[in-house]
């Protein structure tokens, strides 16, 4: 099943090496262009046609709004302790408790995590991850790349996600239930994002767009939602952030 899609991508990547980026396009942070806009077309021509977007709507078709709550929640409270190791790393020591105190409430209280319990004492959830943990240490983006399957990333982020989608969680967790979540993480992000696809296609380069979009999403969350003046970007489309 796979062995065709996988063929495709291979033939997209060699061809890619053939094709230069218009002087217009370049993008310093972006010098890979040529290897991520073929894998880019690839997750939004294939995976996305034929796969998530399908996934997403059965998904959306199937499950009633309570049980996806409960679905986000759980998931949620799954990486609590790995948010609140990355806020300790972060040196943010307020955030770390949170997270701690969320993951015991939520846990007992709120039924391994399916009803957010502790949001009605006051601790929202602290969303932090390794990449964050990298950028406040001083490390930068590095180059853009786009990830078959995944979606746009940096250099950095992909060290993060290894961290806290691999590393951390095979901690805790099985190989099965790491799969099991990151697949309800996927279908669930894919679904929150049908109300503003029409965003993506509307725009005159659909692959910048997403870019510019995920730059923006990487300031903001490097800086808790408060980037510096300068660097604050005009055109910021929190809902579609927020599910990239």
């Amino acid at each position: 099943m796979f062995k065709p899609i996988y063929s495709a991508l291979i033939a997209l990547t060699i061809l890619s090496g053939c094709t230069s980026v218009p002087e217009e396009k370049k993008d310093e942070r972006d010098p890979l262009q040529s290897i991520n806009r073929p894998i880019y077309d690839f997750n939004m021509d294939v995976l996305d046609t034929y796969i998530l977007r399908p996934a997403a709507q059965g998904y959306l078709a199937v499950t009633p709004t309570p049980v996806r709550a409960g679905l986000v929640n759980f998931t949620t409270n799954i990486a609590a302790p790995i948010d609140a190791v990355n806020a300790g790393l972060q040196g943010k020591p307020g955030d770390m408790g949170i997270n701690v105190a969320r993951f015991l409430i939520n846990s007992t209280v709120g039924v391994l995590g399916i009803f957010d319990v502790a949001s009605n004492f006051g601790l929202e959830h602290k969303d932090e991850d390794f990449g964050q943990t990298l950028g406040v240490w001083g490390v930068g983006d590095g180059a853009y790349v786009m990830l078959p399957a995944m979606g746009p990333s940096t250099v950095r982020n992909v060290v993060g996600d290894v961290v806290d989608k691999v590393v951390l969680p095979e901690i805790a967790l099985t190989t099965p239930q790491t799969l099991l979540i990151f697949a309800l993480r996927a279908v669930e992000a894919r679904a929150s994002l049908m109300a503003q696809e029409s965003l993506l296609k509307e725009s005159l380069d659909p692959y910048v767009f997403m870019k510019d979009i995920y730059f923006q999403r990487q300031l903001y969350e490097l800086h808790d939602g408060n980037p510096p003046v300068n660097e604050e970007p005009t055109d910021f489309d929190e809902d579609f952030l927020e599910n990239l």
